[in-house]
């Protein structure tokens, strides 16, 4: 019998064998402390990579056989790999631009904001316009808006046009009031407000929101090569950054001519879904009709429009109204009337929806306006998303889960809003500032980002924002309002697979699992062993999209 059974055992073994041959190699194998963001298997020691996918996630052992004499290895020791982070929210091209331009972010002072331009200024050829900036005028004694008269004899030869860090209120130099033809006797569009001189009624040079239309008509149209430079210095920063995946909420439809150029040139370093004005939405639709909704590296069917202005700028959209202004209310930059009906009509197209809303009456507008596109076109997997969700009432905190709105914040926005926001509102409607914790505990989608270049692209100071909400002046060493602080792994899980879900990318990235794209973030330490208050000097070592290294530090 002995002989038999041992004919038997080989002929089993053989056919075994037959049934799974070994593995091809894979092309690259990562180890370290990974974080896999997948519940069923959280942690492992290593991930390997072939052809730009995940072919197995688990212990050195169970990676390690799929190694071969050409697979690169990356090994991280204790140091963290994560799934690829991701930004929900950015202006990514005008970030570019803002690289290449002025830097006024912390300018601390007046006198430093005007001797940054006059600078700069002196470097550009004449006639050349002054854009970017991103002042903070929250940073300056007395908190003063800037004036026309503080840049004119700095800039008389370049029109000047400089954002604050919001993107909701800008200041102009007389030659770009000029241009624009913004006079005294100038009226102020619906949804805008031009400053004006107390005494004389002359524009200050100060222009929030749709004020500023004027003065961006007057400004020459970015030429393809500008903008394709811009991109590329985006992207390399991004890439430094550890992120693999972003959401672009444009302007124009510009900025998707951009990332298609570079789409066809295999020059896109990270993955790109890309969201155009809300009033296009007929165009929008055509195109998906015609062209379908893109490829894993760069999508398309998102809209983005504005319910209304910003807290920094005195233009959010309150109930009640400002502490230090209290005539004002805020304004809706768009007549709710024309939101309501693009809603509608984009949802009708099946398109994606996300609305900016700051304000406590912004965002109950916004809710009830998405309610109602549901109700009228039926249950669909629309995934409306509001963006910011920055003040909220507690009556509607609930409202976001039980419609399955996506909240997409920003946590940076939190601790730098937290040093001066109590000079606009009182601290009932305070507690309702993005309310992290209260959203998650009511099941609603979370999707974090930075709205950069309002705020800075760093997806790992946003992951400190939301975990401590330390303000930034260090007067909040426990965390603003410190009951709406959450968790590091809810909050890496907002910059990964909530991020991939508020962009229909889940099932292809967002975790490390086998078949998911081949997209991760190596990090300098072990991040689950840093203090909370340290999370903000955590840096990226290596970036991997699709299993191609797009970034490596020192």
């Amino acid at each position: 019998m002995r002989g038999p059974v041992l004919l038997l055992v080989a002929a089993g073994l053989l056919a075994a064998c037959r049934q799974a041959p070994p593995e091809p190699p894979a092309d690259l194998i990562v180890y370290g402390r990974v974080w896999t963001g997948d519940t069923a298997r959280p942690e492992a020691r290593g991930v390997a990579v072939r052809g730009g996918t995940i072919v197995a996630v688990g212990s050195t052992r169970e990676v390690r056989r799929f190694q071969g004499p050409r697979t690169r290895v990356l090994d991280a020791g204790a140091r963290t790999v994560l799934p690829g982070l991701a930004d929900a929210h950015t202006h990514f091209i005008d970030g570019g631009f803002q690289l290449l331009s002025v830097d006024l972010r912390d300018a601390d002072t007046p006198a430093e904001f005007v001797r940054r331009l006059a600078a700069f200024a002196r470097k550009q050829p004449r006639g050349r316009w002054i854009l970017g900036g991103d002042w903070d005028h929250e940073r300056w004694p007395g908190s003063p808006l800037p004036r026309k008269e503080w840049i004119d004899s700095v800039t008389p030869d370049n029109p000047v046009f400089v954002s604050r860090l919001d993107g909701h209120m800008g200041v102009a130099n007389s030659l770009a009031l000029r241009l624009a033809h913004l006079t005294r006797a100038t009226r102020a569009p619906a949804g805008g407000v031009i400053v004006r001189d107390s005494a004389t009624g002359e524009p200050t040079g100060v222009l929030k929101d749709n004020a500023a239309d004027a003065i961006w008509r007057a400004v020459p149209e970015r030429t393809a090569a500008e903008t394709d430079s811009a991109l590329a210095t985006a992207l390399r920063h991004a890439a430094s950054l550890g992120l693999t995946t972003i959401h672009v909420m444009s302007s124009n439809w510009s900025d998707l001519a951009a990332f298609r150029r570079a789409r066809s040139r295999n020059a896109l370093t990270a993955r790109i879904y890309d969201f155009v004005p809300l009033a296009t939405w007929r165009m929008l639709a055509d195109t998906v009709r015609a062209e379908g909704r893109g490829d894993d590296w760069l999508r398309i069917g998102g809209l983005k429009g504005f319910m209304d202005g910003s807290l920094g700028s005195t233009t959010a959209a309150f109930y009640d109204p400002y502490l230090d202004a209290p005539t004002s209310r805020g304004l809706f930059v768009t007549d709710s009337a024309v939101m309501r009906g693009a809603i509608l009509s984009a949802d009708s197209a099946g398109l994606q929806v996300a609305v900016h809303a700051i304000g406590d009456r912004a965002n109950a507008v916004l809710l009830d306006f998405y309610a109602e596109a549901e109700r009228l076109h039926g249950a669909r997997d629309r995934r409306f998303r509001v963006e910011h969700a920055q003040h909220l009432r507690r009556v509607d905190v609930p409202r976001f889960g039980a419609l399955g709105v996506i909240a997409s914040m920003q946590p940076y926005h939190a601790i730098d809003d937290g040093r001066w926001a109590y000079e606009r509102l009182d601290t009932a409607r305070l507690r309702g500032t993005y309310a992290f914790h209260s959203l998650l505990a009511t099941n609603a989608p979370l999707a974090f980002g930075s709205d950069w270049t309002v705020a800075p692209l760093s997806p790992l100071l946003g992951i400190y924002a939301a975990v401590t909400r330390r303000t930034l002046d260090g007067k909040n060493p426990g965390g603003w309002f410190p009951e709406e602080k959450i968790a590091l792994e809810q909050a890496l899980r907002a910059y990964t697979a909530g991020v991939a879900y508020a962009g229909f990318m889940e099932g292809r990235t967002g975790v490390l699992r086998p078949g998911l794209f081949a997209d991760m973030t190596v990090l300098d330490r072990d991040l689950f062993a840093t203090p909370p208050d340290s999370l903000n000097a955590v840096r990226v070592t290596t970036t991997i999209v699709g299993g191609r290294i797009v970034y490596e530090g020192r």
